[in-house]
């Protein structure tokens, strides 16, 4: 065995082992490990079980932690220098059903030809055991080349991200000092697309407001009350229809504040990625923009803030028609957030907006749905620089920081609680099918991942 191997040889380790690895991957998609159904707690622990002694093997000092819901996966390697790196992950999985919508067992993984290549097919593939196997196969060619891990390196996998990770945060409080590291690793995310891999950097934050506005004590006959009494429908589509301008701006007061305009070297490199705003809304039957005027479509799912209207409820909604007027009326309201807005203070000035524009003669209740701020991570320390060159080695084209229009609420975690940065670095695609049936991991994917992280690791840790 070398002891002064070469980052090509590990790279060729990945590649010859790449049906063996994919074998460990079909064994860890064979545990049904659903966060959300009790049914499958045994499943769950038994995923986690399954991954200690996986990572054990490997030479890290890998544990299940308990916690009031599912297991945590703790593992640490101590040996070699430089940066303490964590990896996160998590290895529960979404529910399944409608199961009659599946082309096969959702637990009984298969690879499968398409017309885009190989494709591994099953539950949890892509979202998000496939994704931390990367990582974990990664480490095991550096072990099996070497005989030892790169450097420190922590993982720590969870087992109720698809469940509301109720435990996440006590836990990483009570192991602050345990999980802190100089930087964390998150495969949970995707590719730009097939061939442009990417670091996203910024995460849009999540509001969530319910609100209901009552009148009448019972519903009543549109006939015999009609224009005399206050109709909650008409009263909240009123203040709905005031909480964008013309232009697409927000007008709840104070809105804007911590929005931050992105500089000019990111505007640079997300309009040499071509983004094609035509097909992006001509995939789903769509073809104007409807965000603020004079914006990208990238900047608006990427870098602004929005308010968008997630549901409705009032009155009679079957089948037929009833001439009534209802009692009460409710809407969910949802605000993505950027830089450094604060969700709550956004919440009593949305609340006192609302107030204001709410008739004597009805009264407003309010449900809230969380509340997190925007993630947006300083990309000028040397490693994500490392990163993004190791990326464009291994991929036909060059790594780009990318924003995401989504919420990943463990980055901002990473931030407040153990006070370091994360890149989010993930080979997922498009087409993936996460949450939905017949959800696929590509190959490719799976192994140029692999290949990525080896890389990665070789760029931290000095392995040419």
């Amino acid at each position: 065995m070398s002891t002064t191997p070469t980052l090509q040889d590990v790279l060729n380790q990945i590649d010859t082992s790449l049906p063996a690895a994919t074998d460990r991957l079909m064994a860890l998609l064979r545990i049904p490990s659903i966060s959300t159904d009790p049914a499958f707690k045994g499943d769950v622990a038994n995923a986690a079980d399954w991954l200690v002694d996986e990572l054990n093997s490997l030479g890290f000092e890998a544990t299940s932690r308990p916690t009031p819901g599912h297991p945590m996966v703790v593992a640490h390697a101590k040996g070699g220098a430089g940066p303490h790196i964590l990896f996160y992950g998590h290895y529960d999985v979404q529910p399944v059903d409608p199961l009659n919508l599946w082309d096969r067992p959702p637990f009984e993984p298969a690879l499968e030809e398409t017309e885009k290549g190989t494709v591994i097919r099953g539950r949890g593939t892509a979202d998000d055991k496939g994704q931390l196997m990367t990582f974990v196969e990664a480490c095991r060619a550096y072990r099996d080349i070497t005989g030892t891990l790169p450097g420190p390196i922590t993982i720590f996998l969870e087992g109720e991200e698809e469940s509301g990770s109720p435990s996440l945060v006590p836990f990483m409080v009570e192991n602050a000092d345990e999980l802190r590291a100089d930087v964390a690793l998150i495969c949970d995310t995707g590719m730009f697309d097939a061939d442009t891999p990417a670091i996203t950097t910024q995460l849009r934050g999540l509001l969530g407001e319910e609100i209901t506005i009552k009148a009448a004590t019972r519903d009543l006959h549109s006939g015999h009350f009609g224009g005399a009494a206050q109709n909650p429908i008409r009263v909240l589509t009123k203040i709905l229809a005031s909480l964008h301008d013309e232009t697409g701006r927000i007008t709840v007061p104070g809105f804007y504040d911590g929005v931050p305009e992105i500089s000019n070297a990111l505007r640079a490199q997300w309009e040499d990625l071509g983004f094609d705003d035509k097909a992006f809304l001509g995939d789903v039957g769509l073809s104007i923009p409807a965000g603020e005027q004079g914006r990208t479509v990238l900047e608006q799912i990427w870098a602004r803030p929005t308010c968008e209207f997630n549901g409705i409820l009032g009155g009679y909604t079957g089948d037929g028609f009833k001439t009534v007027l209802p009692a009460e009326a409710s809407a969910k309201v949802s605000f993505r957030l950027v830089g450094t807005q604060d969700p709550l203070a956004i919440r009593e000035s949305f609340r006192a907006l609302v107030r204001a524009m709410v008739p004597a003669d009805c009264e407003v209740e309010f449900h809230g749905h969380g509340a997190s701020p925007a993630s947006v991570m300083s990309t000028d320390s040397q490693l994500f620089a490392q990163a993004r060159q190791a990326l464009t080695d291994e991929w036909p084209r060059p790594a780009a920081f990318i924003g995401a229009g989504g919420s990943i609420p463990i980055a901002g975690y990473f931030k407040t609680y153990l006070g370091m940065d994360a890149m989010l670095i993930g080979f997922g695609l498009e087409d993936d099918q996460i949450h939905s049936p017949n959800e696929k991991y590509d190959l490719r994917a799976f192994h140029k991942g692999t290949r990525s992280w080896a890389r990665i690791l070789g760029k931290i840790y000095g392995v040419e």
